[in-house]
């Protein structure tokens, strides 16, 4: 098995652990109830790694950068693998349905399984699973919680309404 690094990135959110390999970023495992994840017992910490992720995190969080340009390296199936590729497409500031992520993908009937592709997003945040929403226009689970999901999605609509 390839060896995983890893390192924390502080965010408003709290504590984001960053894991990944040489291929690039693979989890941004967030922070449950401020409580940062712990690292599996065979990652290795690096202080060196995953620096540009964590500046452009943080660029982010200060409403300074709207889209992440980083090396990633998701592990999915190859229908979550284009699952979060269509979310990689969603415009900050913006939300889509889970149906409309289905119908972009070709597998219109597929909503259920965008959603539980979407629940599996390794990597939130850089890929924005955040700005998927119920097809009545509610806010739907999220990993870290719907306080989260709040609190990303009043996040870009600040930044957008700023730089308007």
């Amino acid at each position: 098995m390839e060896h995983v690094y890893y390192r924390y990135a502080g965010s408003p959110l709290g504590s984001l652990l960053l894991a990944g390999n040489d291929a690039g970023l693979m989890w941004i495992l967030l922070p449950r109830e401020r409580v940062p994840h712990a690292p599996r017992p065979d990652w290795e910490y690096s202080e060196d790694l995953f620096i540009e992720a964590s500046r452009q995190l943080d660029a982010y969080f200060e409403g300074r950068l709207t889209s992440f340009d980083l090396s990633l390296s998701p592990q999915g199936t190859p229908f979550q693998q284009s699952v979060w590729s269509e979310l990689r497409a969603v415009p900050y500031g913006e939300t889509v349905s889970y149906g409309e992520i289905a119908r972009r993908i070709g597998a219109p009937k597929a909503v259920r399984a965008v959603g539980t592709a979407n629940g599996k997003n390794p990597l939130p945040i850089v890929i924005p699973c955040h700005r998927v929403i119920g097809s009545d226009g509610k806010l739907t689970g999220y990993g870290g919680g719907l306080p989260m999901k709040e609190f990303l999605l009043a996040l870009e609509s600040a930044t957008l309404s700023r730089l308007h």
